[in-house]
């Protein structure tokens, strides 16, 4: 992680939804450009200010050429409602980029099979940082076809459209596309590799799609974190018959299993390769890791 803080610019923010916001801020630092799947840490009230803590939001686009920097985020609680209060030219601290983000060379790499398909699916609010990821994978040359649940009305999709090959809608409501879970349209089997974020219920009937029709599934974790800086970064690998990999987003020590037995292998291995593991990404294959 090559993470540092500094006080932004409010370029605008604009309501997509009832609880929904769009912040664009202006960020300086073009030494650190922000990837897909990583997150900021923001906080526009003073340090003797409640909340404690700042906000963790994904990044849900980065202009490289102008350095617009935007979060799409769900108004919850006393933290994001101050955020939602700030205006053009309104300043703001931000700590990041953090966090690992997704491997997009990678993925297109890997995705050579199958026709270079690559499925990305999101439910509610997970789907804000997939629109930098389908920018990315657009640019690689891999155009996703993109999967999202919503509860009701779905929002901002129109922002995908120059990126996908596909847009397939499921509501809980049936108020728009398919009348049930997004995991009811999705076919892993018509594609190379899945990259999925949202509730974790839904990553988990993902993962159990992906397992049951051999595909690769990538999922992204999206959990606040109450930590210090120092423990965002991933663990050093430990190695022995109890290798475990220390998570930022709970900060606790986790077992990795193979096969349902204690792996005596690092879970540090390649990106893909059996008990691998990575701070906020995991990377599934079926039957080797689980969480």
């Amino acid at each position: 992680m090559n993470a540092t803080s500094c006080k932004v610019t409010v370029l605008r923010q604009s309501t997509v939804a009832a609880d929904i916001r769009c912040l664009t801020v202006q960020w300086p630092d073009a030494s650190r450009p922000a990837k897909a799947g990583q997150f900021f840490m923001l906080r526009a009230w003073a340090a003797n200010e409640t909340p404690i803590l700042s906000r963790p939001i994904s990044v849900h686009d980065f202009d490289a050429a102008t350095g617009a920097l935007t979060f799409l985020y769900q108004v919850k609680g006393e933290g994001t409602q101050k955020l939602a209060a700030l205006k053009e030219g309104d300043t703001l601290t931000v700590t990041g980029p953090c966090g690992n983000g997704f491997d997009v060379a990678a993925i297109a790499r890997a995705a050579g099979g199958k026709n270079g398909k690559i499925a990305v699916v999101g439910g509610g609010i997970g789907t804000a940082p997939l629109l930098q990821l389908c920018k990315e994978l657009a640019a690689a040359g891999c155009k996703p076809e993109l999967y999202c649940g919503f509860r009701d009305e779905p929002y901002g999709l129109e922002a995908f459209l120059p990126y996908c090959a596909a847009i397939s809608i499921a509501t809980d409501s049936g108020a728009v596309g398919y009348h049930g879970l997004v995991t009811g349209i999705l076919h892993p089997e018509q594609f190379a590799m899945v990259l999925t974020c949202g509730p974790m219920v839904m990553m988990r009937g993902v993962y159990q799609l992906c397992a049951q029709s051999g595909t690769p599934c990538v999922a992204s974790l999206e959990r606040k974190m109450a930590l210090a800086p120092a423990w965002a970064a991933p663990a050093a690998p430990r190695w022995g018959p109890r290798p475990y990999v220390k998570t930022a987003p709970c900060s606790k020590l986790r077992r990795c299993l193979t096969d349902g037995r204690p792996s005596r292998k690092s879970v540090w291995q390649a990106a893909g390769r059996p008990g691998h593991c990575r701070f906020r990404h995991l990377w599934f294959r079926p039957g080797i890791c689980r969480h």
